[in-house]
């Protein structure tokens, strides 16, 4: 692992040198491929310097034990060995969690689908529940939120709403929310009080750049009509809103947010883009299902991942067992324990996977 480190901590300082060049300056690509490289590598390297400076300073202590110390300085000694080999510990499981394979699409912004699902218009309703909590979320973290396309339902709730959130490292904190959420409320409309329970799907999807997947425009057809509002009324008389699709796959897409046909083409083709992208790697990695089931965040977006109980103000991720009893919280956006909490499961599983 010291190699590795060792060798990591090399490359940061090549870059550091690269990015200093003014032939590398000079290049977009280069600069932009270098930067992200560097950047990835600062979580690590900083930690294998913190291990290397607590390493010295643990052996100098351990060397000054050798020579002749009165009482209290003996005692303070050994007390800075105990302190230091307890960072030394930590320094070295932190660094064992960053040289952990990444998922590519970390890094990546995110395009998130909600549809209503079982439910009627109490399940549309959780979807826009659903839709305020992560918009909520990505103002915590400073990542902007903005719509592709929403259905919504005449009570204030979303059949189907698609967007997109920017921000780094989007995908490796919302990748976990894939699947299918359920609630647990008594409806507004329910006189008799009675606890209805409805679901939502959740899918996320990374955003893919045009270098990952190949789209050929000779392989999207596409079609513009007007745009139309809750109970299908028409809103606008231009013909702006798109719907795109890609034929070799039969994956459609339709855009009617903006007014203008053409920035409803580009969010289209980003949605797009994305969803070929995602089929692909499904494709891909159909071959290690068993892996992919055992991994947090992973597996079949029909599977129920979590349950809002609303009388209990309880939210339960089932995939993890663990239970908060801070539902209103939660709906607000600060949503960090649950997320931290299958961070660690999906650290643990690796480091069991790697010690095996």
């Amino acid at each position: 692992m010291l190699e590795r480190l060792q060798s990591l901590e090399d490359r940061y300082h090549k870059l550091n040198e690269l990015l200093s060049d003014p032939e590398i300056i000079s290049d977009t690509n280069k600069l932009r491929e270098y930067s992200k490289e560097q950047s990835g590598l600062e979580s690590v390297v900083q930690a294998y310097r913190e291990y290397k400076d607590v390493s010295s300073q643990l052996k100098d202590a351990k060397e000054m034990l050798e020579d002749e110390l009165d009482s209290d300085m003996y005692d303070m000694v050994k007390m800075e060995i105990s302190e230091l080999t307890e960072a030394k510990t930590e320094l070295e499981e932190k660094m064992k969690i960053l040289l952990l394979p990444k998922d590519p699409n970390d890094d990546k912004n995110v395009i998130m689908e909600i549809r209503g699902a079982a439910g009627g218009d109490e399940a549309a309703l959780f979807a826009g529940d659903l839709y305020r909590m992560y918009s909520r979320y990505a103002e915590s973290q400073g990542w902007k939120t903005e719509v592709i396309e929403a259905h919504s339902t005449g009570v204030g709730g979303y059949k189907e709403i698609i967007f997109m959130i920017n921000g780094n490292g989007a995908f490796s904190k919302l990748k976990y929310e894939n699947g299918a959420h359920r609630v647990q409320r008594v409806p507004e409309t329910e006189s008799g009080g009675r606890i209805h329970t409805s679901t939502a799907t959740v899918a996320v999807l990374p955003e893919a750049e045009d270098v990952e997947v190949e789209v050929h425009e000779k392989d999207i057809r596409v079609d513009t009509f007007a745009s139309s509002g809750p109970g299908g009324q028409s809103v606008n008389t231009t013909m702006s809103a798109v719907r795109l699709t890609h034929v070799p796959t039969g994956i459609v897409v339709s855009c009617q947010d903006e007014k203008s046909q053409i920035k409803n083409k580009e969010k289209a083709m980003k949605v797009l883009r994305a969803r070929i992208y995602d089929k692909f790697q499904q494709e891909a990695q159909a071959e290690y299902d068993e892996t992919r089931k055992s991994a947090v965040g992973t597996g079949d977006r029909s599977e129920r991942i979590r349950t809002y109980n609303f009388p209990q103000n309880r939210v339960t991720d089932h995939r993890i067992g663990l239970t908060i009893q801070k539902l209103d919280q939660i709906l607000e956006g600060k949503l960090s324990e649950l997320i931290d909490a299958l961070l660690v499961e999906e650290q643990t599983k690796k480091l069991e996977q790697i010690g095996e």
